[in-house]
């Protein structure tokens, strides 16, 4: 039998969260007001940074690559998710569906590198405090931002051009309100063993070692918290790093939930809706984390909006 060719593929069909059609206004306000506050709240965490010198510092210079992040993160997925709603279709063409999986795996990437620059950020901070400033200077803080794109784009292009290969059948339903790489993969009608392969390689690379090395530096930033005499030492060294851990906790813990989960649940609409909380909710809440916790970004944010 021979395979389709893929130049033949018109579209692929998103069925979204729900194919209930008094459920779409729904969720149409509720993802257009998401999406609305996260990329506000991020942009004056961006503006609020670059506008105040005092936040000119290696730790506020990565949380701002952080919000851009988190803005292009969202605005691969929730965009399209609302016109699909609005146009009452779930189309998605091709090459938009190979566009859309690029994006996404990069700036999901990108997000998961910054956060461990950051936590690397911290343990020099706290652990080696007087050699802070020799360490983390502007180049080499230019150089771990360059390094982070630059194995975020190659991981997110390998994945592309990977896909690019496959041929597809005619049943094209993803039971997603975005093209996710595994979904699409499933989909194929030739052989998928290299993509899943590369695919859960990637994953080791590019989640479980940065993990690790986020991990490992809280572990260090924890014993050197552990050996100041006052506890308002403590709670300062501690404070530091307070949000930047709120941020990890939820980001790893929803991805790794949705992504365990999934393993053992065959229900993938129930996979799709669960993947909001770290799609759109982890963005969304990123801002208000760091504002809340920080006294520096809410005095900067008061200078911006005054």
């Amino acid at each position: 039998m021979e395979l389709g060719n893929q130049t033949h593929i018109p579209v692929f069909i998103l069925l979204g969260l729900s194919e209930e059609a008094e459920l779409q206004p729904l969720l149409f306000g509720l993802f257009l007001s998401m999406y609305l506050v996260t990329f506000t709240g991020n942009l004056l965490i961006i503006l609020a940074i670059a506008t105040d010198s005092h936040l000119h510092t290696p730790m506020y210079f990565f949380l701002s690559n952080l919000s851009f992040s988190d803005i292009c993160f969202t605005s691969t997925t929730v965009p399209k998710m609302l016109m699909n709603i609005q146009m009452q279709t779930k189309v998605i063409t091709y090459e938009d569906c190979i566009t859309q999986m690029f994006f996404f795996m990069l700036f999901l990437a990108l997000g998961n590198f910054l956060l461990t620059v950051m936590a690397y950020d911290r343990f020099v901070a706290i652990c080696h405090p007087l050699h802070y400033t020799v360490i983390m200077n502007p180049r080499f803080c230019g150089l771990l931002l360059l390094a982070s794109w630059l194995l975020t784009l190659l991981d997110a292009l390998v994945h592309a051009l990977m896909v690019l290969r496959l041929s597809f059948c005619t049943e094209l339903e993803i039971s997603h309100f975005f093209c996710e790489l595994n979904q699409v993969i499933q989909l194929a009608c030739s052989d998928t063993f290299l993509n899943v392969l590369v695919m859960y390689l990637a994953t080791g690379l590019l989640a479980v070692i940065p993990f690790t090395g986020i991990l490992f530096s809280y572990m260090k930033i924890v014993f050197s918290i552990l050996k100041i005499s006052s506890a308002g030492g403590k709670y300062k060294a501690f404070s530091t790093c307070g949000s930047h851990l709120s941020v990890v906790s939820m980001f790893y813990g929803t991805t790794f939930w949705v992504y365990l989960s999934s393993t053992t649940n065959e229900n993938s609409r129930a996979s799709a809706i669960a993947s909001v909380m770290y799609t759109v909710a982890t963005p969304m809440l990123n801002p208000f984390i760091y504002s809340l916790r920080n006294e520096d970004i809410k005095q900067a944010l008061r200078k911006l909006v005054s």
